[in-house]
Order: C-alpha cells, then structure tokens, then sequence
C-alpha cells in the first residue's frame, strides 16, 4: 500500500457487519434462475476454449478473484483491460452478501473505460477441473447475469487474451445511474450468507493497494462506507 495513504475502512468496520455464521455453500437459487452443474460448466468451457490453445490460459480478476481465487494458477501479473471499468453494477444481490432487507451489489465489468487489475495463468494440465472450479464460484446459477468471455490485457510488454467476467446489460440484474453516495449506503449495510459487502469492498481496495493498483472511485467509496458505519456504530479508532 501506499505509504502515505492509509484506508479509512478497516477490520474494526467490517466487525460490525458481520454475519452470525459464515456459509460458504451456495444457497438455493432465486426461483426464475436453476443451480448449474458441472455439465452445464463443461459446455461452457467447450464454447469459450473452440479453437483457442489450452497451453496458456489466463484469468483476469478485477474483484473478490484478485483476494480469493477460485482455482489453481501457476503465475500471476498485474495487467489493464480497456474497453471494460470495474463497477458496482451487478444487483440485487440477497443471498451471499446481502439479503431481502438488505439487497448488496457485486462488481462486474461494465463497457467503457479501463481496468486494471491482476491475471492469473491457470495449469495447463488441470485446465478443465480448474475452469470448473472458477465457473462453480462465479456461475452457481443460471441464466448467468455476467457470462465469461475473452478481453485482451496488456502487462508489460505483453498483450494477453484472458477470460473474465462481464454484465450482460439485458440480464435484468444490471444496475446503473446510482451516486457514490447511493452506493455507499448499500455496502455500508449490506450483509449475506458469506459476509458484508463492507467487508467485500474492504479486502478488494486493500489487496490492489498492496500491489500498487490504485482505484480512485473505489478509494472514495470505502471512505463513504466507513463514515456510515462510524455513523451507525460510533467512531471507530484507526491506528
């Protein structure tokens, strides 16, 4: 992280949000969607690898891949995609880290802009057990509201077509035109089944910090979560 920038948010904030129990296992499905199975993830890997070369497959994370990842990787590199901008645009999200009451939004790739964020290189060897994997963390229901597709990622002297995830505009779960405040007051609130969405925003801005990708509106919005949660809690102390 930059040493002369300290993030407001910290783990004393998210503390307050956090669920009774954490659940890892996925939920069961809002009713106009169906849980995927593996060979629903092996068509889709079938469609995405038609004539690509399986020797070197890469990632690109922009979320919660980039401090979780979903699979294996045998490398990985900080790298930028443009044409696509990380954005909270993908709702309503009440099961893993929202809820009826308190309805979270997720990242995604919306078109327009730029994107930095990290690539991982998945093992050739296990590609379609690990692609599986990925597809069973990011695509546990379908009609998935942001299929995979390929983008070209420049990282260092480099051009690398990766997978990544990006809203479908016509899925029904997109959400755009909202404030920084708006958005604010969602991830200050907003608690699931695997956690806080202040929690998600907190890990996100702290693990691109710590690899010297710095996100100017994602900066201002854990500043705006965690002046909410002092709001609603009490100040918190910062070291």
């Amino acid at each position: 992280m930059h040493a002369n920038r300290q993030m407001r948010l910290t783990e004393h904030h998210v503390a307050f949000l956090q669920p009774g129990e954490v659940d890892e296992n996925l939920p069961a499905p809002p009713a106009d969607m169906v849980q995927a199975t593996r060979e629903d993830h092996l068509a889709t890997i079938e469609a995405l690898m038609a004539g690509q070369p399986n020797d070197e497959v890469w990632i690109f994370a922009y979320g919660s891949l980039i401090w979780k990842p979903a699979c294996d990787f045998v490398e990985m590199r900080t790298g930028l995609v443009h044409g696509w901008h990380r954005s909270f645009c993908l709702g309503w999200n009440t099961r893993f880290r929202g809820s009826e009451e308190t309805p979270g939004l997720m990242l995604a790739l919306d078109r327009g802009g730029a994107c930095n964020g990290v690539l991982y290189r998945l093992p050739a060897r296990h590609l379609e057990d690990n692609l599986v994997k990925l597809f069973e963390r990011e695509m546990g229901w379908r009609p998935t509201a942001f299929p995979p597709r390929w983008v070209k990622v420049s990282s260092g002297e480099r051009t690398i077509k990766a997978l990544t995830f990006c809203i479908d505009r016509n899925s029904g779960r997109y959400v755009a035109g909202l404030s920084n405040a708006h958005i604010a007051d969602v991830l200050a609130t907003a608690v699931g089944t695997r956690g806080s969405m202040a929690e998600y925003l907190f890990a996100t801005v702290q693990h691109l910090e710590k690899i010297g990708i710095h996100d100017p509106h994602l900066w201002q919005l854990q500043d705006l979560v965690a002046e909410r949660i002092e709001a609603r809690f009490g100040v918190v102390e910062r070291s």
